[in-house]
């Protein structure tokens, strides 16, 4: 039983795998930032394309 709670609290304090964590959270904020800015760069973008006079208007005033 002593040796069961000394690996448990060994384990509790194992901190091997929180920099692989902290960096996988990094990449996923990152990734979601990048999608959803190409996602607003393409709608302005097909916007654009579907009606130049409104996109020349909207730039210009």
């Amino acid at each position: 039983m002593k040796v069961e709670v000394k690996m448990f609290w060994r384990f509790l304090r194992d901190e091997r795998g929180a920099t692989a964590i902290e960096y996988g959270l990094i990449v996923a904020c990152l990734s979601l930032a990048i999608v959803a800015s190409i996602q607003m760069v393409g709608n302005s973008l097909e916007d654009m394309m579907i009606n130049p006079a409104r996109a020349l208007d909207n730039t210009f005033n």
